[in-house]
């Protein structure tokens, strides 16, 4: 789809692939296998005929049902697949790399409740594919060729399951640790009903880890439910039970991580950044520093900054978070959400991966997990979301922008504004940040009072 400007836009998938209730809208058997199809057709327009592919799912009860459907229209349009079954997002990715295939599939709704599934495609370095990609491929469902182009005899595609990976991902997992005394320490670690079921268990029996399991026994219809990163009360209560020195947290497809310290007090994306940069820092292998979105605590930039690391900032996902890491050259970059990508260890959020360094971090810089949220002292803020009839073209306004600016001038650089709009709805969401609370009401209140008046629908 073309906007005025003439920009294409995508329709079809959302900041992590196409989602939506499961069996309905664009998350129907029939949709799921276009989707296949319009990936191998595209994949085989960029010069793979027959290209080899893995697919993996979470543990939703649809999940069979579309897996077989995206199977379908994979091996229609002459792919051959490795079937890995119940599988994080990273080991899927972890897969296409070992297995120098093509491409890979994950089907998943991550944090989203159970009703709901997705499909998101990883390029042959196990990213996620970018905007313009996935562009081309919703212009490829668009086009009848798709439906004409179909391979007979030997070039249609076959698929086979592949129980070898969970073995190499497992010993991947376990190498993190090296030699230092990350392995011993007392965790409880919440699955959330999800992929990391399959993964976690296995990891803690074969290599006798001091890890406590919650949140472990998937029945197709309670991924992310009372459990996982979406609620932390399980975790929280167990930690504080146990005496334990850290939890972790995973989402329905692994791919995030929130921490917790034994007080309970949750260690979330902006703390692992700021630890693990300064780990990262400290074996010369951080390149050009952090990336962090546009949501990161300001907190985390004078952390760094004290240290000579910088910080440099993107729009809010983790598709550009590893955009802005290849065009920076930095070597870890992440959300406050707790998608977290360390070049040399992942190209996609990673939530064991990044637990696992978290520890080694720790261990190795010397801190103590239990004094971290303490020391972080992050910036108070205000989100305030302001009912608007055109949030688009308020952004453009030059009375807007002079509302702004007057809005920072009076921060004297000692806090932000953020602004952007609503994907969904007619809101306008406002963020202010400052290191000083009166002068963070001041700022928000003045600033949202002015929108108001201008702009707004109530």
């Amino acid at each position: 789809m073309k906007i005025p400007d003439g920009r294409k836009i995508r329709c079809l998938f959302g900041t992590d692939g196409v989602r939506d209730v499961a069996n309905r809208g664009v998350m129907t058997p029939e949709m799921a296998m276009r989707l296949g199809r319009a990936f191998v057709l595209f994949l085989t327009e960029k010069g793979v005929p027959r290209p080899s592919l893995v697919i993996g799912r979470d543990t939703r009860r649809s999940g069979q049902m579309i897996e077989s459907a995206v199977i379908a229209g994979l091996t229609s349009a002459g792919a051959y697949v490795k079937v890995i079954g119940v599988s994080p997002t990273p080991e899927v990715s972890y897969a296409v790399k070992a297995s120098g295939l093509h491409g890979g599939v994950v089907i998943s709704a991550s944090h989203n409740p159970a009703e709901y599934n997705g499909i998101k495609f990883l390029d042959s370095k196990g990213c996620k594919l970018s905007d313009d990609d996935e562009i081309a491929i919703e212009e490829y469902l668009e086009d009848n060729f798709l439906d004409d182009w179909r391979p007979t005899g030997a070039s249609i595609g076959t698929y086979e399951c592949d129980v070898d990976i969970r073995d190499s991902y497992l010993k991947r997992l376990w190498g993190l640790f090296s030699d230092s005394r990350a392995n011993k320490i007392f965790c409880v670690v919440d699955c959330a009903n999800g992929a990391a079921s399959e993964v976690i268990p296995e990891l803690v029996e074969r290599y006798d880890l001091n890890w406590e399991i919650i949140g472990n026994e998937p029945d197709g219809i309670n991924i992310n439910d009372r459990y996982g990163v979406m609620d932390l009360a399980n975790l929280r209560k167990r930690v504080l039970e146990s005496k334990a020195e850290l939890g972790i947290a995973f989402d329905g497809d692994a791919d995030r991580v929130l921490l917790m310290d034994s007080s309970g007090r949750v260690i979330d994306g902006d703390i692992m950044m700021w630890i693990l940069s300064l780990w990262l820092d400290s074996e010369r292998a951080i390149g050009s520093g952090l990336t962090a979105t546009v949501m990161s605590n300001m907190a985390l930039e004078d952390h760094l900054s004290n240290k000579g690391i910088a910080v440099h900032r993107c729009p809010v996902g983790d598709r550009y978070v590893f955009k802005t890491m290849r065009e920076k050259g930095s070597k870890i970059g992440g959300e406050q959400s707790g998608h977290l990508i360390i070049d040399g260890f992942s190209t996609t959020g990673d939530g064991p991966c990044t637990g696992i360094l978290f520890l080694k971090a720790c261990c190795e810089v010397g801190l103590d997990i239990q004094t971290l949220a303490d020391r972080f002292q992050r910036y108070p803020q205000l989100l305030t979301n302001i009912c608007v009839s055109d949030h688009r073209r308020i952004i453009n306004d030059p009375e807007f922008k002079s509302m702004l600016d007057q809005a920072n001038e009076k921060l004297q650089g000692l806090g932000r504004i953020f602004v952007r709009p609503s994907g969904t709805e007619p809101l306008l969401r406002v963020l202010v940040e400052a290191r000083d609370e009166v002068l963070l009401e001041q700022v928000s209140g003045q600033l949202v009072q002015d929108i108001r008046q201008h702009y707004s629908l109530n």
